[in-house]
């Protein structure tokens, strides 16, 4: 059994696997870990027998999509070699233990969403004519909700948010701030808001409405 320690799965930096683009910003590297305890690795036997000291449970989060999972391709093996799980043996498990496949892939999958919520703070959701942005911080969730009653405005497009961003104090653009305590589980909290639409973001949005807030 290799001992592995800590490896980092450069998913931001990857096709932007998970970040989501707007006309205002571009997406940037985003770096996260993930740590296995030496108990996990000697419990990780065989291909035949995959018991994970740290996976009791169904799956948390979502299977990553066929083109992220491309995407991680390399992550993808690493996290096998975890395992002592071989090129061959994984297409073997394929193969004739197809129920074990998939298990991995919904492990894999829930320890990447799991990595790359830790290191989320800014989320975007954007429409044409609404913006709902999130800071989220160690203890809350802090938005900023834009609502433009200009029907003919598209704020998913260049010159709508260039036409926001002249005439966000006209009476044609309304906005309110909000803040909001995690429930339970704070990582969950990020993945649905995620699921309902928003998208990973920099936060530059967010950081620019809040200063002109402040400042008027």
């Amino acid at each position: 059994m290799k001992a592995i320690g800590q490896y980092y799965l450069a998913a931001f930096g990857k096709a932007n696997v998970f970040e989501g683009s707007h006309p205002s910003h571009k997406a940037s590297p985003i770096r996260f870990g993930i740590h296995f305890s030496k108990n996990t690795e000697n419990n990780l036997k065989s291909p035949d027998r995959i018991v994970r000291a740290f996976y009791f449970c169904s799956m948390k989060y979502t299977r990553l999509t066929k083109q992220q999972l491309e995407e991680l391709h390399q992550e993808f093996i690493n996290f096998l070699a975890t395992q002592s799980i071989t090129a061959e043996e994984w297409e073997h498990i394929k193969a004739n233990k197809p129920e074990v496949a998939e298990e991995e892939l919904d492990v894999f999958s829930d320890l990447i969403w799991e990595g790359v919520l830790n290191k989320v703070t800014y989320l975007e959701n954007v429409s044409a004519l609404q913006m709902h942005l999130f800071e989220l911080t160690d203890k809350e969730m802090k938005l900023i909700s834009v609502k433009v009653m200009n029907p003919d405005i598209d704020l998913t497009t260049k010159v709508g948010f260039g036409w926001f961003k002249k005439n966000w104090q006209s009476d044609f653009v309304e906005y309110l701030t909000a803040s909001k305590a995690y429930g339970e589980d704070k990582n969950l909290d990020k993945f649905n808001l995620i699921q309902q639409g928003a998208v990973i973001t920099k936060g530059d949005l967010y950081q620019w409405f809040n200063n002109m807030i402040e400042v008027n």
